[in-house]
Formats: C-alpha cells, structure tokens, sequence
C-alpha cells in the first residue's frame, strides 16, 4: 500500500475547509508523470474486500472520487488505518451522478434479484460485504490536468499506464474469488478485461458489454436496451453457476 509513503502530506492538508486541485494536484502527492500524463495519490483503492462477489471496475477515479476520498480520510478519527481506508472507500467510489446512473442501470438488467436484494443501491449500503470497487489504473490519472478517459493516449501504449494494467490491476484482483463478477464500465475496460481474460491472467467472469454510466455518455440509456437481452442472459449464467458452486461448499 501506497498509503505510509504519503501520510506526511496528508496530514498537512487542511481540514477546515472544501480541498481544491491546488491542495492536491501538486508535487507532494504526484506518483509519476510522463508527457501530459500525471498520476496521483489517491486514498481509497488501497483498500480490497477479498470476500466481495461482485466487482465493479472503472478506468481511473476522476477529479470528484480523489477529492472525496482525501476529505472523507480526514474525517475520521480514533481508528485503525485499515478501517479509515475501508470507509473513505466506501464514501468515495464511483461517487456522484456516476454512482446514480450505475444504480439504476444495475437494477435495470435485474442484479439486484440475482443477489436478492431490493436494489442494487443496497452494495452501496448494508450489503456492501458483497461489492469490491475499482479501477484499471489505480490511482487517479489526469490528462493535460482533466480526467483521463482512456483513449488518447491509449492505455495500452504509455509506458506508465500499463504495468497497471496488465501487472497491478490482476494482481488485485488474485485476491478476491474466482466466482466473483466483473463488471467492466464501459468499452474501454471491457476490451481490456476480455484481453486480461483470453491470456488467462485472471480468472473471474465478466459481464461484457455493459456501458459506461458517465452523465457525459448521453448514449447509455440506448446502449443499455441495446444490450439488455444479452446482459441479462449473462447475469444468469453467473448466478446458475454461483449457486451450484455455493452447494457445493
């Protein structure tokens, strides 16, 4: 964990007030760099839930998920480490109009019945045992100092990108069971998943072909009835073979 190497700098960090990219964008909390490039740290994808059985997987957390994470770490006092960075987690991932959209795209393609919840806002919630976020890159990742959003450059080429693609990323998910599901966040993680997936590097299913829920994807109400037949079909599978493995135990 990347946690101890940036704690003095946190700690520095006001607290009395809203943090800006000023606060936080800077040298103190920079990781690497390369070209337009700057990945930062970011204190709530240090945290895994191994027992998780369904794993949601973004491409970066943006500007809004490392700024709460960073005010939420700060909020709380007199406890362990590990359980700061398991609720700032919980209070920063895929936060906002995100996590919204994501909601009620999920219960739209029946997830919640297949874990037998009333909704899928329970994961986020009292059922949040059964939900491991996160995200391809690590950390957040800024182009030209807005969110990176995966595609220029590309992942796959920078040199700093991708060893948390294809090293980081499968090595977190090792730690959490093979039966759990993937579910890819849009094209982008999608494709990078299934090439994860057919090299045998991780093991876990994924639900394919679900779309981003971005506000900034205004097609993703279409491309959701678009897929639903298929996403549903999948989500099936998934708990057919969930409950025959269950059993078994």
């Amino acid at each position: 964990m990347l946690i101890h190497e940036y704690l003095p700098a946190i700690n520095r960090l006001p607290i009395d007030k809203s943090l800006t990219k000023n606060d936080l964008i800077t040298n103190s909390f920079q990781i690497a760099a390369e070209n337009d490039l700057a990945m930062y740290y970011a204190p709530h994808n240090d945290y895994v839930n191994k027992h998780a059985i369904i794993i949601l997987v973004g491409i970066t957390p943006g500007w809004l998920q490392m700024k709460t994470a960073y005010e939420a770490f700060l909020s709380y006092k007199q406890m362990s480490l590990m359980k700061k960075l398991k609720l700032t987690k919980q209070s920063a991932s895929f936060i906002g109009s995100m996590r919204v959209n994501l909601i009620t795209m999920l219960n739209e393609i029946g997830l919640q019945t297949a874990l037998g919840l009333n909704s899928v806002s329970d994961l986020f919630a009292d059922k949040r045992n059964l939900l491991h976020t996160t995200s391809l890159l690590k950390y957040p990742v800024f182009y030209k100092d807005q969110n990176y959003t995966g595609h220029n450059p590309s992942m796959q080429h920078s040199k700093l990108l991708h060893p948390y693609l294809f090293s980081i990323f499968p090595e977190e998910l090792q730690q959490l069971p093979d039966s759990s599901l993937i579910i890819p966040l849009g094209k982008k993680v999608d494709e990078i998943i299934r090439e994860l997936a057919s090299a045998n590097i991780i093991k876990q299913p994924c639900l394919s072909g679900f779309p981003h829920p971005s506000g900034a994807n205004g097609h993703r109400i279409k491309q959701l009835a678009q897929e639903k037949a298929r996403l549903m079909e999948q989500l099936a599978v998934w708990s057919a073979n969930l409950l025959i493995e269950n059993s078994r135990d």
